[in-house]
């Protein structure tokens, strides 16, 4: 029997974590993507004011740097889940999560409302890519 190793993913490239976790895990020819909010790499600080689409376009940046730094692309991504602060923003961020995730096979997603996300994020993306 085999065993799969474990190997965390870090990138400058996106914001280091906020609490005890990695950016991503990669698992094999799998790799484990943490969620992403609207955190500038270089500062820490949020960005987009409060603006969903801004936002939106931070967390897409911050995911596909850490895709990148674990050998995958937007284009290897099988399972994402979007958190939203408001369900009402759910066309703007999709407009935005079409962009980056429009060649191949679009992924298997959810998309749920939640009462807070980290830092008064109003969306948090996560997902699951193929590595190579």
């Amino acid at each position: 029997m085999s065993t799969i190793q474990a190997e965390a993913v870090i990138t400058a490239s996106a914001p280091a974590p906020v609490g005890p976790y990695n950016q991503a895990v990669r698992a094999g020819e799998l790799l484990f993507c943490s969620g992403q909010i609207a955190l500038d790499p270089q500062t820490g600080a949020m960005v987009g004011g409060g603006d969903v689409e801004a936002e939106t376009r931070q967390v897409l940046s911050n995911l596909a740097a850490v895709l990148t730094a674990g050998g995958s692309s937007p284009q290897q991504v099988v399972r994402t889940t979007v958190f939203l602060a408001d369900l009402a923003d759910f066309a703007k961020v999709n407009a935005l999560y079409a962009e980056l995730f429009s060649s191949g096979v679009a992924p298997a997603r959810a998309c749920v409302e939640v009462a807070a996300l980290p830092k008064g994020a109003r969306v948090e993306i996560d997902c699951i890519a193929l590595v190579g």
